[in-house]
């Protein structure tokens, strides 16, 4: 039992039914209600994953390179979902974080190590987003970006400390509707739909050092380590929110929540690679059709876009921008901190009050405070991302080597492994984000 949980002794209303077993008859849902109420953390982990610094990364993809890897959207769709349903399967039937099913098979040095880590790239990260994102609203307002940042990232360290779990899933829901910015763009660009899907579905392996790095930079943003810790951890709010405060309420899942869990994970993940391919595809045919390929930042392309593709692309590129900043930052932070936290045994969770998980939100703060002070030390934040890329890069697949041991446990999973085509899939993830990390050690 954590030590967040050691006070909540009473239990919920309903005991949750045995893994595999039911409880009393749900009320019927016709399909589209029952898609939406299944949407939840997938969602927000998916669309998270396109945060500006990952939206600068694929846009300098389809500014240099064209269309040439618009085929990786397609490849890594269902890597992201068996990575992020293993990680939510393992936060469903042990009832405790990544961190928490992590220290039942490693010793706390190796997890300190990987928790730090995390901070630092987190951080970096935090800290290129807020630029990205403050750039984006000077140009739609014209007030000093500094300004911008000192706004945005005060007032998301506001909301994650003071609002509670229900009330910041329901904001990050609907902040992920900001990623269909990107799908009307491409649409307003008018592409020839042949050639893009013969480039979509004819994979092309790069030619020269500049298409190994940039395919290597795709892999590592799309398959981040600081999503497979906010899966997990969002999986143990989720259950919380129900009542199950004590870990022997969480353990197990019954087979309608892995099913709508996966549909969850499957819809979240498919949202943001999509939003990949049409981020992609519109900086190709634009930017690169007119030989504007040495771009380094969102605000790059979006003055660039303007004189492309008129200024209709050019407001919903950047709105797309501060929208995906405000849902990634909090899972930025607040992974981080979830990890230290369940190392440490602190209280922790987005419904504690402040005065009862001080360690906790202070690590959140932390890392939003780091992330507004690299902006004001005047830190170039393509360096800065490049720091953070070098980390989740040799960081991810470790970290997905342990959630294999972990996943494929059945006494720590409670009876209820993941199955060999899941584990199959995250280990070929593996096996390419070694082979990436290595290509980005050694190129």
């Amino acid at each position: 039992m954590q030590s967040g949980d050691r006070r909540d002794t009473a239990p919920p209303a309903s005991a949750r039914p045995a893994p595999g077993g039911t409880a009393s008859a749900p009320k019927r849902q016709g399909p589209i209600r029952r898609f939406f109420s299944a949407l939840g953390p997938g969602v927000i982990t998916g669309a998270a994953d396109d945060d500006p610094s990952g939206i600068a990364t694929y846009s300098v993809a389809g500014a240099q390179l064209g269309l040439a890897l618009l085929w990786t959207a397609l490849l890594t769709w269902p890597l992201m979902a068996g990575v992020q349903m293993m990680c939510a399967r393992i936060g469903m039937v042990t009832g405790e974080g990544l961190a928490g099913a992590l220290s039942k098979k490693f010793p706390r040095p190796v997890l300190l190590g990987v928790a730090a880590a995390l901070f630092l790239a987190n951080a970096f990260n935090i800290g290129a987003d807020l630029v990205g994102m403050a750039d984006a609203a000077r140009m739609l307002t014209g007030i000093n970006s500094h300004v911008f940042v000192l706004i945005f990232g005060l007032g998301i360290a506001w909301a994650t400390v003071y609002l509670r779990y229900v009330q910041i899933a329901f904001i990050l829901k609907w902040l992920a509707l900001t990623l269909f910015a990107y799908v009307l763009t491409a649409f307003y660009v008018h592409p020839d739909w042949g050639e893009v899907l013969r480039a979509a579905f004819t994979p092309s392996l790069p030619h020269d050092h500049l298409g190994w790095q940039t395919l290597v930079a795709i892999l590592g943003t799309t398959i981040s380590p600081y999503l497979f810790f906010w899966q997990t951890a969002q999986e143990v709010e989720e259950e919380k929110a129900l009542g199950r405060r004590m870990v022997v309420r969480r353990q197990g899942a019954t087979r309608r929540e892995i099913v709508d869990r996966r549909l969850d994970v499957g819809f979240g993940t498919f949202f943001s690679n999509a939003a990949m391919f049409f981020i992609i595809l519109t900086t190709a045919l634009t930017l690169h059709r007119h030989g504007i390929t040495r771009v380094e930042t969102s605000s790059q392309v979006a003055q660039a876009l303007e004189p492309l593709a008129g200024r209709f692309a050019r407001i919903l590129y950047t709105v797309g921008l501060v929208g995906v900043g405000l849902l990634a930052i909090p899972t930025l932070a607040g992974s981080a901190a979830y990890a230290f936290a369940e190392i440490f045994r602190w209280r922790h969770g987005l419904d504690q009050k402040l005065r009862r998980a001080r360690s906790f939100y202070g690590l959140v703060v932390v890392a939003i405070a780091v992330g507004i002070a690299i902006d004001l030390a005047g830190l170039n934040p393509v360096r800065v991302l490049v720091w953070s890329a070098v980390v989740n890069g040799v960081l991810a697949p470790f970290l997905l080597a342990g959630i294999l041991l972990v996943a494929s446990d059945r006494q720590l999973m409670n009876g209820q492994p993941s199955s060999r085509l899941s584990l199959a899939v995250v280990a070929l993830t593996a096996a390419l984000m070694f082979a990436a990390a290595a290509a980005m050690l050694l190129l």
